[in-house]
């Protein structure tokens, strides 16, 4: 029975696992997923936990729940060599060793693509994992908390200012989604005030949002500045030292959240440690069928699909000729990879990738949101349901769709819930704080050394003298 192996389970994993379950038959190949995650993160979501709209556990999916004749391993695939067809497997604990395989897919995503700007490293927080975004929020509500026991003035200031770097759709619904929440937060801290707390987004390009029209892109700065919110445009951030922030147009303020989001690059620790071949951009080299190579040859046993692969947009919409990283294309090219494999194990053709982009949509902020499909756009209450609809349906399995809908019918009621979990972080401090510790053993008191032979003499001879 020949072994599969995906390396990665984010959505282009995911999906190909999941529907390799539904399409191979019984002992035709053997599955096994690879990631040091047992879960796949449904990211287009993390905007929404970051402002506390969603219960950050209902945006992430159970591998070992959904996955049930895969082979889930909860590790890290440090190298791949296809030429042997091996792959070593590093878990956290406990020692490396080699996997042997006669497939291999390669789905690692990508993280996020920084720059040398002094400061980032140390101060900025990315938007690609749940513990991020989880993160995020906990640090707005910590913020709001300590800022309402100051007084007006500069530290008070720092905490209320929030800074997102990049002006894609996910620098653009996080950067909304915490503007709404810093804005119903103001009712239950009556010691702050709305013109308090500060949002600024930087973006180095002329405009935000490339997916939707120019048009609509405007709609949305100016929604956002109706709303409080500054958007620099053709800015660059020159530093970040400290929380302080300096931009390229001499404006500077501080800082307590950086949220950087402006732009991702293939998993540099899978691509730099594989035979596979790779591409200007770092990604590895794909055709349209999925198969990795390019348009002469392509590498037989090896697949790749999502973020971490180079895939040819075959509608002609792609930037600079390949599919853009996002969500929409990973999925259906896990839902199609699978169907491929299962074809080539049967002798038939694998079928080219194509997929034509039918629209945008984005939330930005209960309540208000914006879809773009063609010269079509759709602004505010319908886009926002628009695009609850949507994601909320694109979620896998309907275990999770029911708990994210439920969440949202409780929001509904309820409001959003503004607990702040930031101990977590540390969640040992307090047992440590007041945990009771063994005393030290005793010291023994030394021994005094015995008097000299010459003073124990001296009563003697006293006795001596009396008895003469």
């Amino acid at each position: 029975m020949p072994k599969i192996l995906i390396v990665g389970g984010g959505y282009a994993g995911f999906y190909t696992a999941w529907k390799l379950e539904k399409w191979l038959r019984a002992g035709e190949a053997e599955v096994t997923i690879v990631d040091p995650l047992p879960y796949m993160t449904y990211q287009p979501f993390l905007p929404e936990v970051a402002a506390g709209s969603i219960e950050p556990r209902h945006s992430v999916v159970a591998q070992r729940r959904h996955l049930k004749k895969t082979n889930v391993v909860t590790a890290k695939v440090t190298r791949i060599d296809h030429a042997a067809k091996t792959a070593t497997i590093t878990p956290e604990l406990g020692e490396p060793w080699q996997f042997d395989y006669d497939i291999v897919i390669v789905t690692g995503g990508a993280v996020s693509r920084t720059f040398p700007i002094p400061g980032i490293a140390d101060n900025a927080i990315g938007l690609k994992s749940i513990e991020e975004a989880v993160a995020i929020r906990d640090r707005v509500l910590t913020n709001f908390d300590k800022a309402s026991n100051l007084p007006p003035g500069p530290e008070r200031e720092r905490l209320l200012t929030f800074v997102v770097v990049g002006g894609g759709f996910a620098g653009i619904e996080v950067f909304a989604e915490l503007r709404s929440f810093a804005s119903s937060l103001l009712e239950y801290y009556p010691q702050l005030t709305f013109d308090e707390t500060h949002f600024h987004l930087i973006e180095a390009m002329g405009r935000i949002m490339p997916e939707v029209s120019l048009e609509t892109s405007h709609w949305v700065i100016k929604h956002l500045a109706q709303r409080g919110a500054e958007i620099h445009l053709d800015t660059q951030l020159t530093s970040a030292v400290d929380g302080v922030i300096e931009l390229s147009t001499g404006e500077s303020f501080e800082t307590d959240l950086i949220v950087w989001t402006a732009g991702v690059m293939a998993n540099p620790a899978i691509v730099r440690s594989s035979d596979l071949p790779v591409e200007e951009r770092g990604r590895i080299k794909t055709r349209a069928d999925l198969r990795v190579g390019d348009d002469d040859e392509f590498v037989a046993d090896a697949w790749a699909a999502g973020d971490i692969a180079a895939v040819p947009d075959l509608t002609g919409g792609g930037v600079g000729g390949y599919c853009v990283p996002n969500a929409q294309h990973a999925v259906r090219q896990g839902k199609l990879l699978a169907k491929n494999v299962v074809a080539v194990l049967r002798g038939e053709e694998p079928k080219q990738y194509f997929h034509k982009n039918l629209g945008a949509v984005a939330g930005l902020g209960i309540g208000s949101g914006v879809f773009q499909s063609g010269k079509l756009a759709i602004k505010g209450l319908p886009a926002w349901f628009a695009h609850r609809g949507y994601h909320g349906l694109a979620m896998p399995s309907w275990e999770r769709k029911f708990r994210v809908f439920w969440g949202w019918w409780n929001n509904f009621w309820l409001g959003r819930d503004i607990v702040s979990l930031s101990a977590v972080q540390q969640p040992r401090a307090q047992f440590e704080l007041f945990a009771a510790r063994p005393k030290p053993p005793a010291v023994e008191a030394p021994v005094p050394a015995a008097a000299p032979a010459a003073k124990a003499e001296k009563p003697a001879k006293q006795e001596a003298v009396a008895a003469k």
